[in-house]
């Protein structure tokens, strides 16, 4: 027989208080169990402690907590800990926990799978089984928050939406999981400690400009031209630079956020100087700063990080540009845990 619950997270805090009322109990009833699902994280209605034995079995009658499990979890030789999680309906994601002396970063992903079809990333050759809701993302960050504490004592600073999926092509759950993580009745988590990652949607960052979202943008740029960024990520087809550059001039004029640009650099494709002449081209048309990412290979493809050398000549032209420019040194790759490299099987 089919389950008719109905997902209790799904509802916001007024239409709980409207259901609550037609079930003929108190609206403040409303706000202890949203506050018991948001703020501490509840996995059952059997922990929600203030309410009657007989709620909490009406409750569990009518309504389910879909939580989303860690099914697995490995440790690399630098504390990076991956985890695979399992959601209600068996599928499975990967998010990752990425320690280092000044913050511990939680990677989330967005969707089972991903539609896009990056060249370089594992993740874009699985099917997109679907989009993750809302309540999946926030207990992937809650999750990762545990294995913070438990393994390194201290609690989660950061969280990026850079895990498996593309954040934009699933918005609405996207910006409510970040409500929810950013809400005094939530996590109350600050905005600026959350970056979403995107391959480049050019309405959808519009879009982000017209909802005023207060937290961090990156945009995986990879080769600021066309020819070089259509052929590793399709995407640029519909989404050229020229597109991409007006509606990141938009987002900025709405938002006033600077902009992080992600950059890996491949061997003898997208690390040459006239690649980096490009790229601070691009760089004019917002306040930013670019993250020269190391490659991490995967069986599905045949790119090669750079030589260490070029990667520098690279970042140092940026900054002699006076563009603000890092190197990021892939942390969790003995784990397959780095950028790019999340990707499990899927179960029946």
């Amino acid at each position: 027989m089919e389950n008719k619950k109905k997902d209790i997270r799904s509802y916001a805090l007024e239409d709980l208080k409207g259901l609550f009322t037609e079930m003929g109990e108190k609206a403040f009833r409303a706000k202890q169990v949203y506050e018991w699902l948001w703020k501490k994280s509840a996995k059952s209605f059997e922990e929600m402690s203030n309410l009657s034995k007989e709620l909490r079995e009406k409750l569990n009658q009518d309504f389910s907590i879909n939580a989303v499990k860690i099914n697995s979890s490995q440790f690399s030789a630098d504390k990076t800990i991956k985890s695979t999680f399992i959601l209600h309906d068996k599928h499975l994601i990967e998010g990752v926990l990425i320690p280092t002396s000044e913050r511990m970063t939680a990677c989330v992903s967005s969707q089972v799978g991903c539609s896009l079809t990056c060249k370089f990333c594992a993740t874009g050759y699985m099917d997109r089984k679907r989009n993750l809701n809302a309540d999946e993302i926030y207990d992937q960050v809650v999750l990762i928050n545990q294995q913070s504490i438990e393994n390194y004592g201290i609690p989660l600073s950061n969280i990026v939406y850079m895990g498996m999926g593309e954040p934009l092509l699933n918005y609405n759950n996207v910006l409510k999981s970040v409500d929810r993580i950013t809400a005094e009745d939530g996590l109350n988590m600050a905005s600026k400690r959350i970056t979403v990652s995107t391959a480049g949607i050019a309405k959808m960052i519009k879009k982000l400009g017209d909802d005023q979202v207060k937290f961090n943008l990156a945009l995986s740029l990879h080769a600021a031209d066309d020819k070089k960024r259509n052929e590793i990520m399709p995407i640029n087809e519909q989404n050229s630079l020229k597109a991409l550059a007006e509606a990141l001039k938009y987002y900025f004029a709405k938002t006033k956020n600077p902009i992080t640009y992600e950059y890996i650099v491949f061997n003898n494709f997208n690390d040459g100087i006239e690649d980096a002449m490009s790229l601070a081209k691009f760089c004019k048309h917002v306040p930013c700063k670019v993250n020269i990412i190391e490659y991490n290979p995967i069986s599905f493809a045949d790119f090669v990080n750079a030589d260490e050398d070029k990667i520098d000549v690279f970042a140092n032209y940026l900054k002699k540009q006076g563009i603000t420019t890092h190197i990021r040194r892939s942390r969790g790759k003995d784990i397959d845990a780095a950028c790019g490299q999340l990707a499990v099987k899927e179960t029946a």
